[in-house]
C-alpha cells in the first residue's frame, strides 16, 4: 500500500483554495490539486507493508492521545513555491497560525516511526499543495511571481484542526485517488 499522513482540507476551505487555482491555471503548464485530493501531507510513508499497517496505527492513536495535539486553529495564508522562485516545482498555500502545532506534531510523526525505518522528513514546511509545474516559459514564470506576490498576504480562510488520516494512494492514468485508512479523531468545523 502507498501510503501517507495528512491533515484533510476542510470542504468550506476548498472552495477558497479552487478560487486561487484559477488564478494560475492557465498560466505554462501547471497540474492543479484536484478538489478531493487537497490535503496536507505531514509524512509520506511510501510504499508500505500490511503488516506494518496496524503497528501504525498503534503509533498514530498514541500520537493522537497525546495532550500537546488538543484542537488548535490553523490558518492558511498567503502562497508560495518549492523549491524556489527560479526553479518552480510546487505552489502551495502556506499556513501563519498553527505551523508551530503543525511542526510539533509532524516531528512527533517523525520520531515515533523512526523504529519502523522511516525516513525523517528534512525542512519540512507546513502547506497545501495546490499545484505541480510541469514547465514555464520565462515569461510564464514572470506571470506566476505576480500572481505569487499578489496573494502573498492572502489570507484564505482558518480551521479547528482536530484530526489527521492515514491514507492510502492509488496510481491511475487520471491522477491519484487517496483514500483514508484510519482517521485518528472526528471532524472539522470551518471558522469565517
Amino acid at each position: 500500500m502507498r501510503a501517507f499522513i495528512a491533515i484533510q482540507c476542510p470542504e468550506g476551505l476548498k472552495g477558497n483554495i479552487m478560487e486561487f487555482q484559477k488564478k494560475i491555471e492557465s498560466i505554462g503548464k501547471l497540474k492543479t490539486v484536484e478538489r478531493e485530493n487537497i490535503h496536507m501531507t505531514l509524512k509520506f510513508l511510501g510504499d508500505v507493508d500490511e503488516d506494518k499497517t496496524d503497528e501504525i496505527i498503534r503509533i498514530l492513536d498514541s500520537i493522537a492521545k497525546d495532550d500537546k495535539n488538543r484542537k488548535f486553529k490553523i490558518n492558511l495564508f498567503g502562497a508560495g513555491v518549492f523549491p524556489n522562485l527560479d526553479y518552480i516545482k510546487v505552489v502551495w498555500v502556506g499556513v501563519s497560525d498553527g505551523s508551530g502545532e503543525i511542526l510539533s506534531l509532524q516531528q512527533q510523526i517523525d520520531e515515533k516511526l523512526a523504529p519502523l525505518k522511516f525516513k525523517k522528513e528534512k525542512d519540512f514546511h507546513p502547506h497545501f499543495t495546490v499545484a505541480r509545474v510541469k514547465f514555464l516559459s520565462p515569461q510564464e514564470k514572470k506571470e506566476l511571481r505576480q500572481v505569487l506576490s499578489e496573494n502573498s498576504k492572502t489570507d484564505f480562510v482558518e480551521f479547528e484542526f482536530k484530526s489527521f488520516e492515514l491514507m492510502k494512494s492509488e496510481l491511475t492514468r487520471e491522477g491519484p485517488i487517496y483514500s483514508i485508512v484510519k482517521t485518528k479523531v472526528s471532524h472539522f468545523n470551518l471558522i469565517c
